[in-house]
């Protein structure tokens, strides 16, 4: 296990982030974290921020209560600001917000009122600073992301394929494609570090065929390489069935099922990481509770296929899993963007 102690070098990788987002003396710059939030990165944030002459206000929540039925883990719908309008209030009086709670904002229902009153988002994965400092984002990650973007918006299909036997279609047609490079310096956006995705959240009955995870593959609800294959069949968004023999497919009918809600079984966003400094091996050098799985999503080379909530869909749930699928080729419209788990340059 890694120390959480504060390290100059921690301190200099969280600075040149939020020197990227802007920030300067003179704005209003909030904190927001709960009581179960990662301490050491707390401190961080606060002393690298007053390190550039700016002095945070800290809105600290207390973690909610548990709710769901079975342990919820990285979904970037954080519940912590439920019930929480003075938070909220004093979070769109904000520039700058920079969120370190636990699951993160970026599906929570009260991100578009604070957006709204102009601030932008900058989220802090719940990472071991370990793995921030090595993924600090650069400047040219910005024009990497822009560049998936707009491929996406101008695609009508999505068709993801490998040897092991995924064959998906994904229609594109007006969907809602967004990138994300690791800091967040205009008003009204919202990014998160580490960085380095492009995903996509497709309208209603959009996806359809079949996804078949190898093994080696990661589920990262469950912070978990696979030992054996798993088959999701797809119908007009949702799974349908979950065909495999081992332990990763028992947990994941498992996990499903304890939902009770037909919402988890839908799709959440495709895309794919184009981050070549993120590493797929990552998962296997930290302790469970110091790694949130994002360096994971964004892997450069890697589909990533999630399931539950996705607003574009109108589709709220907190069940949610992340799938990076390794050694897919993704084609927009017949064009290769990843061949054989590796990004297309050019």
């Amino acid at each position: 296990m890694l120390n959480d102690r504060i390290e100059g070098r921690w301190l200099d990788a969280f600075r040149r982030v939020f020197e990227l987002c802007k920030a300067t003396p003179g704005e209003q710059v909030a904190l927001l974290c709960e009581t179960q939030s990662r301490v050491v990165n707390v401190d961080l944030a606060r002393l690298a921020l007053e390190q550039m002459g700016i002095k945070p206000v800290t809105v600290m929540v207390p973690t909610p209560a548990q709710s769901a039925p079975v342990p919820v883990r990285s979904t970037g719908a954080s519940q912590a600001l439920n019930g929480q309008t003075a938070a909220v209030a004093a979070l769109k009086a904000s520039q700058l917000v920079v969120d370190l709670t636990v699951e993160g904002l970026l599906h929570a229902r009260e991100l578009p009122e604070i957006l709204g009153g102009g601030a932008r988002v900058m989220m802090i994965s719940n990472e071991h600073p370990d793995a921030l400092e090595r993924l600090v984002p650069a400047p040219e990650d910005e024009a990497v992301a822009k560049t998936a973007i707009k491929a996406c918006r101008a695609a009508q299909l999505m068709h993801v394929t490998s040897a092991a036997g995924t064959d998906l279609r994904i229609s594109l047609a007006d969907a809602v494609s967004v990138g994300v490079w690791g800091w967040a310096d205009k008003p009204g956006m919202v990014s998160h570090w580490p960085g380095g995705i492009v995903v996509n959240f497709p309208r209603p009955g959009s996806v359809n065929g079949r996804l078949v995870m190898d093994a080696g593959d990661i589920n990262l609800t469950f912070k978990r390489y696979l030992a054996s294959p798993v088959t999701l069949n797809i119908e007009d968004d949702f799974v349908t069935s979950i065909e495999g023999s081992g332990t990763d497919a028992e947990l994941m009918r498992r996990y499903w099922a304890a939902w009770g809600d037909r919402e988890a079984y839908g799709v959440s966003h495709v895309g794919w990481g184009l981050n070549e400094r993120a590493r797929y091996e990552a998962l296997a050098m930290y302790d469970l509770r110091d790694t949130n799985g994002t360096e994971l999503r964004a892997y450069g080379g890697n589909f990533l296929y999630s399931t539950g909530a996705n607003e574009t869909a109108g589709r709220y749930t907190e069940g949610h899993f992340d799938l990076p699928v390794r050694n897919c080729t993704v084609t927009l419209d017949g064009r290769a963007v990843v061949e054989n788990g590796r990004l297309v340059k050019g």
